[in-house]
């Protein structure tokens, strides 16, 4: 199999059960535009993030990784009228075009972009009572990811479900000699998952149009 097939079997899906509105494709158009790093979820990844808070019924999400806003578009979609979303960008020109697409989405008072690293972020969560959080998605730099399961664990309650992006790493993941600290912080991140007594959780790999990847889900249990 190649690329081209898994691209192609992708348009295929998202053609007919994936919709596009203008709000979403621009949130992709614009974040090109403005040079961010192609690190958005491909759109069948957002319906999923969609149908995840859907399905756990989630009135508030932590998104850790904000980049242009198009996960958090999908996934601030999925909330109630009263429903709030809170997401974490440690880059200010990406935060910016965040905030463009999220007000274009009719989404920002939905919405609360907190600008900073995200170590220092959660902390000033925590202290303000924020939480906890029905769902919370991690998509930021991956040596950090085994702090911010703690923090996610922190954040959360009996029931919350916790998902965490690109844990797959082209399949590097299962070297544990690797010299990428990506690497190295997802397989801590797994894991702390596993050996944590709050936790049930499966990974599941993934092709398509990003590539050859996958993602973590966890559920916490008690």
């Amino acid at each position: 199999m190649s690329q081209q097939v898994w691209t192609s079997v992708d348009d295929y899906f998202n053609g007919l059960l994936v919709e596009e509105d203008d709000a979403l494709l621009a949130a992709g158009s614009d974040s090109a535009a403005a040079g961010l790093p192609e690190h958005q979820v491909a759109p069948n990844q957002g319906k999923l993030l969609h149908l995840l808070a859907r399905i756990q019924g989630a009135r508030t999400v932590l998104e850790i990784g904000t980049l242009g806003g198009y996960s958090t578009i999908w996934l601030a979609r999925a909330l109630p009228s009263d429903g709030h979303l809170v997401t974490l960008e440690a880059d200010d020109a990406y935060a910016a075009v965040a905030a463009a697409n999220l007000a274009r989405a009719g989404l920002e008072r939905t919405v609360d972009i907190r600008v900073g690293e995200a170590l220092d972020s959660l902390p000033r969560l925590a202290e303000e009572g924020a939480g906890p959080f029905d769902l919370v998605f991690i998509d930021a730099d991956k040596p950090s990811n085994p702090a911010y399961l703690d923090w996610a664990l922190r954040l959360t309650r009996p029931g919350s479900v916790i998902v965490g992006d690109n844990v797959v790493r082209d399949g590097a993941v299962t070297d544990p000699s690797s010299t990428d600290p990506r690497v190295q912080g997802v397989r801590r991140f797994t894991e702390l998952i596993a050996e944590h007594p709050r936790l049930t959780a499966t990974t599941i790999q993934t092709v398509g149009s990003k590539g050859y990847d996958g993602f973590t889900l966890a559920v916490v249990t008690a």
